[in-house]
């Protein structure tokens, strides 16, 4: 591996960018369970979500297409599914983001990232404060 990584200095790079990354999500889930509120985590799990589609060209910046029902949210949001469906719509009223028919529409990027306190892939916390 060493090797390798001598003579690919960009691959070395890649892949511990990559597991800096993967270390960084772990951290954010454990914290999603244990400090943040429902709406809160809600709204990181589907900027986290759009964020990654977005690498991979399966988003805009502001929408996504997100095949999985509330059941399915709640159980990877630690959430029931009627308080999912809660958060969903409080989300909505206040203007932030959209679940529609399968679509995420984010209607307000910054006010989602404060209200999250989301860590984009640049590293920069937007702090709720």
């Amino acid at each position: 591996m060493l090797q390798i990584f001598n003579e690919f200095p960009r691959l070395a790079a890649a892949i511990l960018w990559a597991a800096s990354r993967d270390e960084a999500m772990v951290v954010e889930h454990l914290v999603n369970i244990g400090r943040r509120s429902a709406t809160e985590r809600t709204a990181h799990f589907f900027l986290e979500l759009c964020e990654r589609l977005r690498l991979v060209g399966l988003a805009s910046d502001t929408e996504f297409i997100c095949p999985l029902n509330q059941y399915v949210l709640a159980d990877a949001l630690g959430l029931s599914a009627i308080h999912v469906n809660r958060v969903l719509q409080q989300l909505r009223e206040s203007g932030l983001m959209t679940l529609q028919n399968r679509k995420v529409i984010i209607h307000d990027v910054g006010g989602l990232k404060a209200l999250a306190g989301f860590q984009d892939q640049s590293g920069g916390r937007i702090n709720k404060s």
